[in-house]
């Protein structure tokens, strides 16, 4: 990857001194990078129909890594990767009253013969996701003014299953779907496509077409919600393309069931929010209620002046609205402060370590109250039993340009779970994870680490999942697996996190699968299937043909992947830091092809061996080094044994084990 030195100069706010900062080799993306891919009008199409995919890949299970390996079905098709794209939307749902597990995606693919992209349909299963009816069509293009797209083709949709009556039957409940199209008024967006199917005959099925009035423009809706009481809302920018001038406003469309119409009847709201002028328009907005339908948060990837621009870099925040009446009236609570002395401590001391640092800036080293930091330019949200906000973001390190945030280095980036215990008044920061990669590229079009948040059914665990390659030689995030780790939040602004083994790290939820370093453009329900104390987190994601763009692509239902609560331990600031008793180093060099060290740091006396699996989880060494005192020693392995390929190795100290990936050539 081509490396970019970046010097970061600012005016200290507090000291009004010169605080130079010099970061070393790495890259930075902003914002509008991601916004532009999102409005790239697809191909029109398919070079070729996509050949079968073998799921099953032969395992021997090992014992000692945060997996889980997963079945994985094939469901529905889409003409291109665009049919699953820009970024997180609601596109995967589970209803519990139905055993329903759904996804909406556009046409096309082996799946669909011919289909137009521009069309909607369903891959859905009736019996928690067993057996499924898939590309299920329910919206159909067909307004061609004699271009070379129809005015009303459909782009990447929202949807959520509305079952007024928590109905067991099928019947009682439609698929409610709510998209953009190429209309073409603000810089060839501007429409909306949204309307019902019935889950038990989707043939029964609504189409409803909306311009944008006078003064509104209407773009690209990113936050979609169906709440206890049977209200739908959906949120977009009320953003100029044309002029790129954004309108100062957040669109809410709120939408209800009529019985006239059969169909849902949306009216147009607009909520005030300003931002700064460097920074225009805001990236992304989401909304979500509560259990009871009438406390409900709005979230905006913002700069609204209302958070401090660390030693003077301006970067995203999220801003929040919050509802106690059910979206009738909206507050402004402001934005979250994530830098600084007033920053979140899960931030400020939890995302860089004192190496880090070092490894990042030149001398002098700045403090890490005056380290700036932003979030990416995708986020989700949840709210909790207890009527609080989660807010599942990346957070990284601003960088000299206003709105970019810092890559190109391993693990500086982090998954966060941002909340609340107090309905808004202060908020918390767990880290989920450390991330490799951010963002990836296959032909025309990008993706980032595509964040996303679940909730058990009574609320009480929060999942977050994500995107990220976890691959040594990887240069991007092209090669994904699908990432979850899960809290459980209590009123100390500390969470019980999972664990394995007292190793706070994430679950790789694709490894060994036949979704590894293939899981693409991940979509993840926001409520979780519940069976015998399993946790089952419904998820799909894209599988690309040959890493193509424009050729054929097959969803993938990912079928039993699941946390239980006996995965969770008690993780806290103060017991973060205990459980850190073993730091294992990446091995140096690799990718090699003689021998390869590693560094490992022991807190404490213990045992040590190191044990190296195969990609099928097949052990192929194992060496024990006894009784080792507290400090550094180095391991080593040897090629002259391994054939050429991707390994994993397992360092063991005591009771706690780290696993990373090598590569041998």
């Amino acid at each position: 990857m081509k490396k970019a030195l970046l010097i970061m100069s600012a005016l200290l706010i507090a000291g009004s001194s010169l605080l130079a900062q010099t970061l070393k080799q790495s890259d930075q993306i902003r914002f509008e990078e991601r916004i532009n891919h999102a409005l790239t009008i697809d191909p029109l199409k398919p070079s070729s129909v996509p050949s079968a995919q073998q799921d099953e890949v032969p395992i021997v299970l090992p014992t000692n890594k945060n997996i889980n390996v997963v079945n994985i079905l094939d469901i529905g098709t889409s003409a291109n990767a665009y049919g699953y794209y820009a970024g997180t939307r609601s596109m995967v749902w589970y209803d519990k009253n139905l055993n329903a597990v759904a996804n909406i995606h556009r046409m096309g693919g082996a799946g669909d013969p011919g289909g137009y992209s521009g069309d909607l349909g369903f891959d859905y299963s009736l019996d928690d996701g067993e057996n499924w009816a898939n590309d299920v069509e329910v919206y159909i293009a067909e307004n061609n003014s004699g271009g070379e797209y129809y005015t009303d083709a459909a782009r990447y949709p929202n949807f959520g299953i509305f079952n007024p009556n928590q109905s067991a039957d099928p019947n009682e409940s439609w698929m409610v779907f709510f998209a953009p199209n190429l209309e073409g008024p603000n810089g060839g967006w501007g429409g909306y496509s949204y309307g019902v199917a019935n889950m038990g005959d989707p043939t029964i099925n609504t189409k409803n077409l909306q311009s944008s009035p006078t003064g509104v423009f209407q773009a690209l809706p990113s936050g979609f919600e169906i709440t206890s009481d049977g209200k739908i809302f959906v949120t977009d920018l009320n953003d100029d393309l044309t002029a790129t001038v954004f309108q100062n406003s957040i669109i809410v469309e709120k939408g209800e069931w009529s019985d006239v119409a059969e169909d849902i009847v949306y009216e147009q709201e607009l909520i005030d929010h300003f931002t700064d002028a460097e920074l225009g328009s805001p990236v992304d907005v989401k909304i979500a209620f509560a259990a009871d339908g009438q406390i409900g948060y709005m979230t905006v990837l913002s700069d609204d002046g209302s958070a401090e621009a660390i030693s003077g870099f301006k970067g995203l925040y999220p801003v929040i609205f919050k509802t106690t009446d059910g979206g009738i009236n909206w507050d402004d609570l402001g934005g979250i402060q994530l830098g600084g002395p007033e920053g979140l401590d899960g931030i400020v001391n939890g995302l860089l370590t004192d190496e880090q640092i070092a490894e990042l800036y030149e001398e002098p080293l700045p403090a890490r109250v005056e380290i700036p930091y932003t979030t990416a330019f995708d986020h989700d949200i949840i709210v909790d039993a207890n009527g609080n906000l989660h807010i599942a973001v990346v957070i990284g390190i601003t960088a000299e340009t206003a709105y970019s945030i810092t890559t190109g280095i391993p693990n500086i980036l982090g998954a966060y779970d941002i909340y609340t215990t107090d309905g808004g008044e202060t908020w918390h920061a767990i880290k989920m994870g450390s991330l490799l990669q951010f963002r990836g590229t296959w032909g025309d079009i990008s993706d980032d680490n595509r964040i996303q948040i679940t909730a058990s059914d009574d609320r009480e665990f929060i999942f977050v999942s994500w995107n990220d390659s976890d691959l040594d030689d990887a240069e991007d995030n092209s090669r994904p697996d699908v990432f979850a780790r899960g809290m459980r939040p209590n009123p100390w602004g500390t969470a019980d996190l999972t664990c394995v083994e007292g190793n706070p790290e994430p679950t790789n939820v694709t490894l060994f699968s036949g979704g590894m370093w293939n899981a693409t453009f991940i979509s993840v329900a926001a409520n979780t299937r519940e069976e015998d104390g399993r946790y089952y987190i419904p998820m799909v994601y894209q599988a690309l043909q040959n890493g193509s763009d424009v050729d054929p692509v097959q969803f993938k239902y990912i079928k039993d992947f699941y946390f239980t609560e006996a995965d969770f331990c008690v993780v806290g600031n103060e017991e973060i830091a205990a459980v850190k008793g073993i730091e294992v180093g990446q091995n140096f060099p690799n990718p090699f092809s003689n021998a390869t060290n590693i560094q490992v740091s022991l807190a404490n006396a213990s045992n040590v061996s190191l044990e190296v699996y195969n990609i099928t989880g097949q052990k192929v060494m194992s060496m024990d080094y006894g009784y080792k005192t507290a400090g550094s020693i180095t391991l080593t392995i040897n090629a002259d044994e391994l054939p050429t390929g991707v390994y994993f190795y397992t360092v063991e100290a005591g009771n706690e084990k780290v696993t990373r990936k090598m590569i041998v050539k």
